[in-house]
């Protein structure tokens, strides 16, 4: 057996007869065990990704294996080794929490009585044992998520597809969300993780890879991605959006990198912090700038992403992406 649950190499897809690339050769290799993070804006790919690999679309080049199995030649073999959570919870919201779990657990394939007792098991972990016998419509969008979550699980599926999770969702059902993801990986389950947002993916992924306009445009793990960018980021805060664009004009010089300016906060990515602050400090006061506010701190992946993409992570690019099919179950349909 590979030690890679997922294995794709030099992966296309095109919409509009060609005229679209929304994958422009993007390899994979996911080791078992872990959350693996596709990271990028709408519209950079990682859905179309994840359809792909879950056999709900065909690459148009390439080629890819998920738990051994081709997506192509033998797609059924891989829906049937995978769970799959996408954007937005697709649960039958005129069904119990009970009812939706159990339903896919028939979808599955699972005899009645396996699956009536996986499905309390699956609410009692996911803490929706009270709601149990509640129509979903009544749930909240977090106990919907969490619902949706558990029912891609029901055939214990060792490859978890989660595709933008935590979509929509208040801070503390993120939070929650996360430690659910956290458990599994502790139990042996791979994840691959898409995700816009940077604080998810520091936090979950161990390996990650940059998605904009259908190519990698980086990978490896949250801090070596850090520490290509710099040391340290300078932030300088000005008292107006005018002296903001003078400061960062006249300091321009302090990085090998473009400022990032944000009204009233301009943000360098500099190599020696403290020496560079003051040398700042001393040519702003000369030209008469007035300083507001000064701050040194390590980089994020914010900074990263910025820095790689010229754009923050939920910023649209504009890429067309082919819309989702609608599905019943959790095995993805070709």
């Amino acid at each position: 057996m590979s030690d890679f649950a997922v294995e794709a190499l030099n992966i296309t897809r095109s919409f509009k007869d060609g005229e679209v690339k929304a994958l422009d050769g993007v390899s994979l290799q996911v080791p078992r065990g872990e959350v693996f993070g596709l990271l990028g804006p709408n519209g950079s790919g990682k859905t179309t990704m994840v359809r792909i690999l879950s056999t709900i679309l065909k690459p148009t080049s390439g080629s890819a294996t998920v738990n051994g199995f081709d997506v192509v030649k033998q797609a059924d073999a891989v829906r049937r080794s995978i769970g799959l959570a996408g954007q937005y919870a697709t649960v039958d919201e005129n069904l119990t929490g009970f009812e939706n779990i159990r339903m896919v657990g028939l979808l599955n394939h699972i005899d009645k009585s396996v699956s009536s007792s996986r499905s309390h098991e699956l609410l009692e972990q996911f803490g929706l044992t009270d709601a149990a016998n509640r129509v979903a419509k009544t749930y909240s969008g977090g106990m919907r998520r969490r619902l949706d979550l558990a029912a891609a699980l029901v055939a214990r599926p060792p490859l978890l597809f989660l595709d933008e999770p935590t979509t929509g969702l208040d801070p503390q059902s993120r939070q929650d969300l996360w430690s659910i993801i956290e458990t599994l990986v502790e139990g042996g389950t791979t994840v691959l993780l898409t995700t816009q947002y940077l604080e998810e993916a520091d936090r979950l992924a161990k390996q990650l890879v940059v998605l904009d306009h259908g190519k990698i445009i980086a990978q490896g793990t949250s801090q070596e991605l850090k520490t290509q960018l710099g040391n340290t980021v300078l932030s300088l805060t000005f008292a107006s959006t005018d002296d903001a664009r003078r400061g960062a004009e006249l300091v321009k010089d302090i990085s090998d990198k473009p400022a990032n300016i944000e009204g009233t906060v301009v943000d360098f990515t500099v190599a020696r912090g403290p020496a560079t602050a003051a040398d700042a400090l001393r040519r702003l006061d000369a030209s008469g700038i007035t300083i507001a506010g000064l701050a040194l701190r390590e980089p994020s992946l914010d900074d990263v992403f910025l820095n790689l993409t010229g754009h923050k992570a939920e910023e649209v690019t504009g890429t067309p992406v082919e819309p989702a099919k609608k599905q019943r179950g959790r095995k993805a349909k070709a």
